[in-house]
């Protein structure tokens, strides 16, 4: 097992660039740009990652912004001494179409407290034009503060 499969995350100052054979984030071609419990950036190629129709996958979206929200959610269970975190909620609203490569989602901090985070990601095409907006929440767990 190598440090950066999805059973054995790296520690959260490595994550930029970092791979995850086998995961999600690879079958979709998502990268880690920046990474921090306040901020995190993750981009994703446009193909591959279509609809029928053509246009970016609300799914794909989704996924992109919950990546990026969680990956600032392990950071933040780094800082509170915390084994890891897991997303309990999110919500996205598709705006328009992306029509430029890659697809950039940035999640911002809206809350880090010791058992939970609430981020809030825009997702923008290669052109900077923000094509989905999502909230995401997660719990910190196994921190002496989690139960």
């Amino acid at each position: 097992m190598s440090a950066n499969d999805d059973t054995n995350p790296p520690a959260p100052a490595s994550l930029v660039g970092a791979h995850w054979p086998g995961s999600l984030m690879e079958r979709m071609g998502m990268e880690v740009v920046e990474h921090s419990a306040q901020r995190t950036v993750v981009t994703m190629p446009l193909e591959g990652n279509r609809q029928s129709a053509g246009l970016l996958h609300g799914g794909a979206s989704a996924a992109l912004a919950e990546t990026a929200a969680s990956l600032a959610a392990q950071a933040r269970a780094g800082e509170v001494g915390a084994t890891g975190a897991v997303g309990v909620e999110l919500s996205i609203s598709h705006l328009r179409a992306a029509r430029s490569a890659p697809v950039v989602a940035t999640a911002t901090a809206v809350h880090l407290g010791r058992t939970s985070t609430v981020h809030v990601v825009d997702v923008r095409d290669g052109e900077g034009r923000l094509v989905a907006s999502a909230r995401v929440s997660n719990r910190i767990l196994g921190g002496s503060a989690s139960h």
